[in-house]
């Protein structure tokens, strides 16, 4: 073999040990980043998030149902409150509150047992889209609770809420409302009393009027610059902030400071990423984090938070927090919109409908 045979032959195995490094090089390089260790990965026990995805602006929940078209909220602390709403008042009467509610007191001629209450209640404790709770008047504690097996009850009332993210209760739903009520009160012979129809009807459409208007969802986007993220490199890094897995593939959650409260913040990405037979080879390339903000007490500072765990992803990760078409968010654009919440949670406030309140996570669901 000549030396010019040899010298060539050296040479194309070079080239091809060359192209075959680089393809492995550009190969890991491209490939999605992997957790630091395994069991940092591991998801925490589930919690319960609602769902949803927003864009990075606060609006009105985009899941609408026909006939109930929402609008955009205003951010005018001066704005005026629906002339039907009933005027924020320090008196309760149990978990129904005539601020959100429509409830319809049932007289008794006696005392009426918890067991016989339990036995009565309809089927189902929805009228429509819209939840219907009953409560009695406990003989002994005087306050008004839902029914007790073993207690006895001197008056029972029956309430129906006026607004949720569905829209405001109309005349189909009230009607069902006073068919269930009427049923419930015949079987403990009692004595219901309803409002008019017209006027309560009036008065939910003019709370769904103002919750809409003041029904703010936010979320950012965190996209990959450069390699892309496994669902275990994500839950590593999120987990390090505090998040925990939720009940959904692909969610996670930043629990409120007390048990049993919606999540402060939730944080999702690709399910199918998620759910595939070796996660660890799954690209993902953004993720989004969301505030749901009337279910969420402004004292947990969920915006500054939410603004905080994104930058701090952002740096970890080697990613950019962005609206929904890709277009960084400024820290002058968050400024504004930081502005905005904290008009809106005044808002709320002089309603009685703080956020994270339970009138509020009731209305505003």
């Amino acid at each position: 073999m000549s030396n010019l045979t040899v010298a060539l032959a050296i040479l194309g195995g070079l080239v091809l040990a060359t192209v075959v490094g680089y393809n492995t090089w550009m190969s890991r390089r491209n490939a999605p980043k992997q957790p630091d260790a395994p069991a940092s990965s591991e998801p925490a026990a589930p919690e319960a998030a609602p769902k949803g995805e927003f864009e990075p602006v606060l609006h009105v929940d985009p899941h609408q149902v026909p006939g109930n078209e929402r609008h955009e909220p205003l951010f005018d602390p001066d704005l005026p409150a629906p002339s039907a709403l009933a005027a924020p008042s320090a008196e309760r009467r149990g978990g129904l509150d005539p601020l959100i509610d429509i409830i319809a007191p049932v007289s008794l001629d006696g005392l009426a047992s918890g067991d016989a209450a339990i036995a009565a209640m309809p089927a189902t404790r929805r009228a429509g889209s819209k939840p219907v709770a009953v409560e009695g008047l406990n003989e002994f504690t005087g306050e008004w609770e839902p029914a007790v097996a073993g207690q006895r009850y001197g008056a029972f009332q029956v309430g129906v809420q006026m607004a949720n993210r569905t829209g405001a209760l109309n005349e189909i739903e009230y009607s069902e409302f006073v068919v269930k009520a009427q049923a419930f009160a015949d079987a403990l012979n009692g004595a219901p009393e309803f409002p008019e129809m017209l006027d309560e009807v009036a008065r939910a459409r003019e709370l769904d009027q103002f919750a809409s208007s003041h029904d703010a969802q936010l979320s950012f986007v965190l996209r990959a610059r450069h390699a892309a993220w496994s669902p275990g490199y994500v839950q590593q890094n999120a987990s390090r902030l505090g998040f925990v897995a939720g009940i959904i593939p692909g969610r996670m959650v930043l629990p409120a400071g007390e048990q049993g409260l919606p999540p402060i913040l939730g944080l999702s990405f690709d399910t199918q990423a998620a759910l595939a037979d070796d996660p660890a080879q799954s690209a993902i390339r953004e993720l989004t984090l969301s505030l749901d903000v009337p279910q969420v007490d402004r004292a947990e500072r969920p915006f500054e938070r939410m603004r905080e765990s994104a930058a701090a992803l952002a740096r970890e990760m080697d990613g950019v927090v962005t609206d929904s078409d890709g277009q960084p968010l400024r820290d002058e654009t968050m400024d504004a919109i930081g502005v905005d919440l904290e008009q809106l949670y005044d808002t709320l406030d002089t309603r009685d409908l703080s956020a994270g309140s339970p009138l509020a996570r009731r209305l505003f669901s």
